[in-house]
């Protein structure tokens, strides 16, 4: 069951999952505030504000662009990677995170998306870029160079924002194998 918020002039109500219902007359909370009504306006806007892991790409040019993404840490996440899959948000994508940095070659069989793959290095450094990779092929696609990650965009993506080899990356706090 998805949570939902409703606020009325009769009650606040939270509800994020089955087992979490607060309600508190609004005269209480406007008149009064207490803890428990701090506690309230956290939880909704915790809720509210939650996302996903996020990687930040800082180009030459000073821009921050922020890419929410999947990640795939598993191997057969990543040899499903984006496989199949009809839709992406536009501004999203799949971070590869694999245990080792060494040359990555990538192809796009079964790929229904045509993506841009960043290739990104230890130092989180762009090493590489392979633009608009056609869906549906099975052609080696590698920048050369040694790369710990690979960031998976929409075609298009990295030419709209600026993004180039040598561009900083930050990544979210990633799990440990």
């Amino acid at each position: 069951m998805q949570g939902k918020f409703r606020i009325s002039v009769a009650e606040l109500s939270v509800t994020r999952t089955p087992l979490i219902r607060v309600r508190i007359p609004p005269s209480s909370f406007l008149l009064h505030p207490s803890p428990a009504c701090a506690l309230c306006l956290f939880l909704l806007l915790f809720a509210a504000c939650r996302q996903g892991p996020v990687v930040v790409v800082h180009t030459a040019a000073g821009a921050a662009v922020r890419v929410p993404v999947e990640l795939a840490l598993t191997r057969v996440q990543q040899s499903r990677g984006l496989m199949y899959r009809k839709d992406l948000p536009e501004d999203a994508g799949m971070l590869f995170v694999f245990p080792e940095t060494e040359v990555r070659t990538f192809w796009m069989k079964n790929t229904v998306l045509p993506l841009d793959m960043i290739f990104i290095g230890e130092d989180l450094r762009i090493v590489g870029i392979v633009e608009d990779a056609v869906p549906f092929t099975e052609t080696s696609r590698s920048v050369g160079k040694p790369s710990r990650y690979v960031l998976e965009v929409h075609a298009g993506f990295c030419k709209r924002h600026g993004i180039a080899a040598g561009d900083r990356v930050e990544l979210p706090a990633l799990p440990t194998p």
